[in-house]
């Protein structure tokens, strides 16, 4: 039907008779002579209709917007004064001999390219129209390469895609499942993937050596502008390489694609830093450095102070106090602050104290805070000295139990940081290491798996079981601009290390039987030693298009309910349906209308 596409003509086909299909992108009626930008997946082309032709320029007048066109003419160059080099194909036009109306299109519900601001409700309804937007074909395309190249770089490295199961069984992942009923086995349920974990150790026990594949993979978690119920890794696993060795393929890979894609050097060599640095330094595991700011202890300098609000936490082992100086915060009004106050206690923090180093020389008289008469002078200078305040610059203090104190002083400096435009640089990839094996769970009194189960620990067997808190994992995660990109680890590859791995876990051994007891079984048949990584495929391609959400970068995503308003799913499924499962719903009891008084 066509001979190009709309975005492809340029001025070598001067003179030649192309025959192009699209949408109406916008038609304009200039003094007798019409004009139609003509659109399609590759781009725009203007097409010129002259009254000359009776019969094509009455159909050019009928049409509208998002109408579906086929057209034939001539490529010329536009006139003088008309060039458009903001558009690849600006430089020409098409002066059309024969048009066809391949269908017709109702006024959409919203402009497919305009500035006004549209509901994300209403573009997820209509996605299909949503999709045309240039915006939004970019993404899909940059999407399409990332891909593509990620698969070239995998092949080449000789390793194998293999696909593995969708319908598999429940297991714990750190999220919840979703279940799929089994209409052939009685009261027995499938679950869809959390991620592939399990299968790529098995092939690595099967002698495949090394594996990936781009998967679906799915979690009913609580969702944010980073998280989907359903999304994509890029899914790898080898055998006998070390976590180095691991990490350099990795990088590599990471390099080549920013680099083929989007032209982005991300530098010679990703820094590596220790999961207790990054707490420490920043309060976070994954700390964006493009962020100059960083934390300060003075749990030290509080601990003999009257005031409860530092001294508490200062002489609680579970407790943190640090001091974040911005430099030139001084400037921060009252308001301002009151409203970063505001923003730390999203995450849990009482207040946020702080001190305006209005004149550095000057001592005490100096200082600008109600907190400076809680703590003698020369308490203030240490934290003056540590923190290297200048005059003009501000001090912000956490001081709570450590993990709130991590939380809200951590978002505190990424917000201040952007806000105030500290950030350097455009990319700070990091790789993050060290990760403690397991966290203690103080509601439910039990450890919990940093990153998974299988995760391989650094100490021996009875190290882990002498002290499972201070234990490290071989574990890894790849970092970029404060987001997770992707996180691996070396595997545990022997029965007897896993057993004590989930014992440890509180997963006793009939459990662990029943739910992996084929892993244990096969960990008993030369297991290979072997690692793997993932990363988030919609989390890369959210980052290289420089989009606010994952749902910009996903073809048909879900609300953050985890709704499809374009399906309008999920659904209620028939009577019919349930029965043939063996599922009797719960339904709740209608509610009595009250009685008139």
């Amino acid at each position: 039907m066509r001979t190009h596409k709309c975005g492809e003509v340029t001025k070598k086909y001067l003179g030649e008779t192309v025959a192009l299909c699209g949408w109406v992108h916008r038609r304009r009626d200039h003094g007798g002579v019409i004009f139609i930008d003509l659109r399609d997946r590759e781009g725009l082309v203007q097409v010129v209709f002259n009254p000359d032709s009776a019969e094509t320029f009455a159909i050019a007048e009928s049409v509208r917007s998002e109408y579906v066109l086929r057209v034939e003419g001539v490529v010329r160059d536009r006139l003088e004064g008309t060039v458009n080099p903001n558009m690849k194909t600006g430089e020409i036009e098409i002066l059309v001999s024969h048009i066809e109306v391949l269908n017709e299109s109702e006024t959409p519900p919203f402009p497919v390219e305009s500035e006004i601001e549209v509901n994300e409700e209403m573009r997820l309804r209509y996605r299909y129209i949503d999709l045309r937007r240039t915006e939004m074909q970019k993404n899909m395309r940059v999407r399409r390469d990332v891909t593509r190249n990620l698969r070239n770089f995998l092949d080449d490295e000789d390793f194998f895609e293999i696909e593995t199961p969708i319908l598999t069984k429940a297991t714990p992942e750190g999220a919840r499942d979703y279940i799929v009923p089994s209409r052939t086995h009685d009261n027995a349920f499938f679950a869809l993937p959390q991620s592939p974990q399990l299968y790529k150790q098995l092939l690595m026990i099967a002698g495949m050596d090394k594996y990936y594949q781009i998967v679906r993979c799915f979690r009913d978690e609580d969702l944010r502008a980073d998280r989907q119920p359903e999304f994509t890794q890029i899914d790898i696993e080898t055998s006998f390489m070390n976590e180095d060795k691991i990490m350099d393929t990795m990088e590599e890979m990471i390099k080549k694609l920013f680099a083929d894609v989007i032209d982005v050097d991300l530098g010679d060599k990703f820094p590596v830093m220790t999961y207790a640095e990054a707490m420490r330094l920043y309060g976070s595991d994954k700390p964006d450095l493009r962020i100059p700011l960083q934390f300060v202890d003075i749990a030290d300098d509080m601990k003999d102070v009257d005031f409860k609000v530092f001294s508490g936490p200062a002489n609680d082992p579970n407790g943190r106090v640090v001091a974040l100086k911005i430099p030139g915060g001084s400037d921060l009004t009252r308001k301002e602050i009151d409203g970063l106050t505001k923003f730390v206690s999203i995450y849990g923090a009482r207040g946020l104290a702080y001190i305006k180093v209005n004149d550095r020389g000057a001592g005490l008289e100096g200082l600008q805070s109600p907190i400076v008469k809680f703590a003698p002078a020369e308490v203030w200078e240490s934290v003056l000295t540590k923190t290297d305040a200048q005059t003009g610059d501000l001090i912000f203090f956490g001081a709570d139990k450590a993990n709130i104190v991590n939380e809200a002083i951590g978002a505190l400096r990424v917000k201040i940081g952007h806000d105030r435009g500290l950030a350097e640089g455009d990319w700070t990839p990091l790789w993050l290491i060290d990760f403690p094996m397991f966290d203690w769970d103080d509601k439910n009194q039990r450890w919990n798996a940093i990153h998974h189960p299988f995760t391989a620990p650094s100490c021996s067997i009875e190290e882990l079981q002498a002290n499972p808190g201070k234990a490290l994992s071989r574990a890894y995660d790849l970092i970029l601009n404060g987001c997770e990109v992707g996180g691996g680890s070396i595997r545990i590859n022997k029965t007897d290390m896993q057993s004590k791995v989930f014992e440890i876990l509180g997963i006793g051994e009939e459990e662990a039987r029943d739910k992996f007891g084929f892993l244990l079984d096969a960990l008993k048949y030369g297991c290979p030693p072997h690692g793997g990584v993932a990363f988030g495929l919609d989390r890369l391609v959210m980052l290289m298009t420089g989009s606010a959400s994952i749902r910009d970068v996903i073809a048909f995503p879900k609300t953050q309910t985890a709704a499809c308003p374009l399906m309008d799913s999920p659904a209620v499924v028939s009577d019919v349906q349930l029965h043939e499962l063996g599922i009797k719903l719960h339904k709740p009891a209608a509610k009595k209308e009250q009685k008139q008084a």
